[in-house]
């Protein structure tokens, strides 16, 4: 990207403005680009925003970089993980891309981004490095959550990432927490709470929705809907799956989410939106190529024609490489270039993962109990060991505690029975009742 960039000064240097008309591009790599999205946005109660983005050479350039590099991450992910030097949990990003690039194109390091499981390309949009993914993912020391979240627990709170959580829907609500602290603050940001399709069904939403529609809060929900909850189609799970029609009193926009230039231009228009008018609903029309996640081929509940259509017709790296190659802002071998020092660079940063260590042991209950309980100051081995008995003694105490209690149910159920066996037996009836 900084050699397509640094052709595009050199040539201002050396060519005059003509030529450059000839060649299609304008006189500075910043200089605007107006393009049509490729779909228009549809608004439920709202009207939306124009269908012509204004970009440059160099966001387009930049668009292509790291949507090519977060495509070569998670198929690296994949690979690893088949190696089984990831483990537990994982899912993957590759195919919805555009909505990552697009966001971050609209907004900055102070609006909050928090999303659910399928987190790794909203991390690195974020400001993440390769290293602190992959080492996340392998559960190494230098992991952006020290080794100890994984793949669905990935963290960056100076870049405004509030995680990657494990529980369906979960992050909504705090996602309008930190709208309502954003509005208390006054400091003219937002936060986007991202969920998919197989979340939009949480009750836990439309409570935090109802909340943050009362309180005019800076959210901004964001559906990405890639049409399957793990294996189920939304419409066999949603009544009404037009998700961003389902804020009722909220306003809603409907976004193609495979073009990264449609989605910038959606999440602008949200965000000026919710800091005056508070609420409202994004749903990102994507596409996972992936499973839900390793565990799932993704092929069973889906053909492999429906997959591969959309990889021919809506690819969202295809869709700027189409753009770049019309507005000759780079060559195709330069575009093969660029893709070639993105695989080098992922090698590059597993490599360095594989070197990084395992947590130390001292980590295990570090940011989990409270303060004295755990390891969060350098305490010393008899600290650390008095604080594994401690917490062993309480295990024990709570398991016979437990045994006593089930053998006292276990005797009160015996007794029960026994007196039910006695007033069943005629001998022992009332001698007073017919």
């Amino acid at each position: 990207m900084a050699q397509l960039i640094r052709r595009a000064a050199a040539l201002n240097k050396s060519l005059p403005a003509a030529s450059f008309a000839a060649r299609g591009l304008a006189t500075a790599s910043t200089s605007p680009i107006t393009v049509e999205t490729s779909l228009p946005f549809t608004g439920h109660n709202i009207d939306p925003p124009s269908r012509s983005v204004e970009t440059s050479p160099q966001e387009l350039l930049t668009f292509f970089r790291d949507m090519a590099l977060m495509r070569r991450m998670e198929i690296a992910a994949d690979s690893l993980y088949k190696a089984k030097l990831i483990r537990g949990f994982c899912h993957l990003y590759d195919g919805q891309e555009a909505v990552c690039v697009g966001m971050e194109a609209a907004i900055n390091r102070k609006d909050c981004i928090i999303t659910a499981y399928r987190d790794h390309c909203i991390f690195l949009g974020r400001g993440g490095t390769l290293l602190e993914a992959f080492a996340e993912l392998m559960g190494r020391k230098d992991g952006c959550s020290k080794g100890k979240g994984g793949s669905m627990h990935f963290y960056k709170k100076e870049g405004g990432f509030y995680g990657g959580h494990g529980i369906v829907g979960a992050q909504v609500p705090l996602g309008c927490g930190l709208a309502f602290a954003q509005k208390y603050s006054k400091d003219e940001s937002v936060t986007f709470a991202m969920y998919g399709d197989g979340a939009a069904n949480q009750g836990q939403l439309f409570e935090a929705l109802n909340m943050a529609a009362l309180w005019d809060l800076p959210a901004i929900l964001v559906c990405e809907n890639n049409h399957y909850g793990m294996g189920t189609a939304e419409w066999r799970a949603a009544k009404s799956p037009a998700y961003y029609k389902r804020g009722d009193y909220v306003p809603g926009l409907k976004v193609d989410g495979m073009d990264a230039l449609a989605v910038k231009q959606a999440c602008k228009f949200a965000k000026e939106h919710a800091l005056k008018n508070g609420p409202i609903i994004l749903e990102m029309d994507t596409y996972r190529y992936h499973g839900h996640s390793m565990s799932d081929p993704g092929s069973t509940y889906r053909t492999r024609d429906e997959i591969s259509g959309v990889r021919q017709e809506r690819d969202p790296i295809e869709r700027i490489r189409k753009l770049v190659l019309a507005h000759d802002l780079a060559t195709e071998k330069e575009l093969k270039d660029t893709e070639k020092e993105v695989r080098k660079e992922v090698d590059e940063a597993i490599a360095q993962a594989k070197e990084s260590p395992m947590p130390d042991p001292s980590e295990l209950f570090s940011n989990v109990y409270a303060k004295g309980l755990g390891t969060e100051h350098k305490t010393g081995t008899l600290q650390i060991t008095y604080n594994y008995l401690l917490l062993a003694l309480k295990d024990l105490v709570a398991f016979f505690l437990v045994v006593f209690i089930r053998s006292r149910q276990k005797r009160s159920e015996n007794c029960t029975s026994m007196s039910e066996n006695i007033n069943n037996d005629s001998t022992c009836q009332d001698p007073f009742v017919d």
